[in-house]
C-alpha cells in the first residue's frame, strides 16, 4: 500500500516530466523559429547582395530582350553588348546601369527570402508524402522532389512579389525619358492607367517560367552539391556553392529565357502611352515574335544573360550558405 508520501513522490516525479518535456518543446519551437528567421533572412541578403553585384548585365539583358518590340526586326542592329553598355555611358551615364536597382533589391528581398524558405518547407513535406528517408538508394524520387519544391517555391514567391517585378522591368526599360519617376509612383501610375491588374500583366509567362526556372536552378545546384561533397568533402563549402550555383544559372537560363523574354514584353504593354503590340496573351505572344524575329528572336539577351547569370546564381548560393552558417553559429552560442 502507497504512503501519502510515496504517492506524493510518483506525482512529483509525473509533473517534473511534463515539465521537461514542455520545456523541450519550447525550446524546439524556438529553435525551428530562429532557423525560420535565419533561412529568411539569409535568402533575402543573398538575392539582394547577388543582383547588386549583376545589376548592369541585368539591365543591358531586358534592353536586349524589348529591342524587337516597336521595332521591324530587319532593321535591328546586330545584338552588341559593347555598343549599347557605351550607349548606356554616353546617353545616360554610368550611373544609369543600376537603373532601377532599388526596385530590384525591393523586389529580391523577398522574393529570395519566399523562395529559400518555401522550398526548404516544400522539399521537406514532400519528402514525408513520397517517404524519402534514404537519399543514396532513391535519387530519382529526390530529383523530383527537388524539382517539384524548386517549381513550388518559384511559384509562392512570384505570386507574391510580381507588382514589384513588373514595375523593377518598367524602370529599367526607360532609356532617355523617365516616364515613371520611381516605385511608389510607377505603381500609383500603372494602378491609375491600366487598372489594378496592370500590376500583374504577364503574370502567366511567369509562372510558367519561374515554376521550371526555380525548380532546376534548386534541384541542379542541390543535386550537384550533394554529389560533390560525398566525392570531396574537404573542398572549400564557398567555392562548391559558386561552381554549383553557377552551373545550375546556365541550366535554368537556357531552358526558360524565351519565357523570360516574353514575360518581359508583356510587362512592357501599354507602358507610357505606348501602342498595345501583343493582344492574344502568352501564346499569342510566343507566335509574334516567332513569325516577326524568327527562332533567334526568343533568345534575344541570351549572351548578357549568361554573362550576368553565372556569377548571379553563384553568388546568391553562396551568401546564402555562408548566411545561414553564420546565423547557426550565432544562434548556437
Amino acid at each position: 500500500m502507497q504512503t501519502e508520501a510515496s504517492v506524493g513522490v510518483v506525482d512529483g516525479g509525473g509533473a517534473s516530466h511534463k515539465l521537461v518535456a514542455r520545456h523541450q518543446r519550447l525550446v524546439q519551437n524556438h529553435r525551428s523559429q530562429i532557423g525560420a528567421i535565419s533561412q529568411l533572412l539569409a535568402g533575402g541578403v543573398a538575392g539582394a547582395v547577388s543582383k547588386t553585384c549583376t545589376a548592369p548585365l541585368a539591365r543591358l539583358t531586358i534592353l536586349f530582350q524589348v529591342q524587337g518590340m516597336h521595332s521591324d526586326a530587319s532593321t535591328l542592329r546586330k545584338a552588341s553588348i559593347w555598343r549599347e553598355a557605351s550607349r548606356i555611358v554616353s546617353e545616360e551615364g554610368f550611373r544609369a546601369f543600376w537603373k532601377g536597382n532599388l526596385v530590384t533589391i525591393a523586389h529580391r528581398l523577398p522574393y529570395s527570402s519566399i523562395s529559400f524558405y518555401t522550398f526548404e518547407r516544400y522539399k521537406n513535406l514532400l519528402q514525408l508524402m513520397v517517404g524519402v528517408e534514404n537519399h543514396a538508394t532513391n535519387f530519382g524520387a529526390d530529383v523530383f522532389i527537388r524539382l517539384a519544391g524548386g517549381g513550388l517555391a518559384g511559384i509562392t514567391a512570384a505570386s507574391v512579389t510580381y507588382p514589384l517585378d513588373l514595375v523593377r522591368t518598367r524602370l529599367s526599360a526607360q532609356t532617355n525619358v523617365n516616364y515613371y519617376r520611381g516605385i511608389w509612383h510607377a505603381l500609383h501610375t500603372i494602378s491609375r492607367e491600366e487598372g489594378i491588374f496592370g500590376l500583374y500583366k504577364g503574370l502567366g509567362a511567369c509562372l510558367l517560367g519561374v515554376g521550371p526556372n526555380l525548380a532546376i536552378s534548386f534541384s541542379v545546384y542541390d543535386t550537384l552539391r550533394s554529389y560533390w561533397q560525398l566525392q570531396r568533402p574537404n573542398d572549400s563549402s564557398i567555392m562548391v556553392s559558386l561552381a554549383c550555383g553557377s552551373l545550375s544559372g546556365i541550366a535554368s537560363s537556357t531552358v526558360t529565357f524565351p519565357l523570360d523574354l516574353v514575360r518581359r514584353r508583356m510587362q512592357l504593354e501599354g507602358a507610357g502611352g505606348r501602342a498595345r503590340v501583343y493582344k492574344t496573351g502568352v501564346f499569342g505572344t510566343f507566335g509574334h515574335i516567332l513569325q516577326a524575329e524568327g527562332l533567334r528572336g526568343l533568345y534575344r539577351g541570351i549572351l548578357p544573360e549568361y554573362y550576368k547569370v553565372v556569377p548571379s546564381i553563384g553568388i546568391v548560393f553562396m551568401t546564402y550558405e555562408k548566411l545561414k552558417q553564420v546565423l547557426s553559429d550565432i544562434d548556437s552560442c
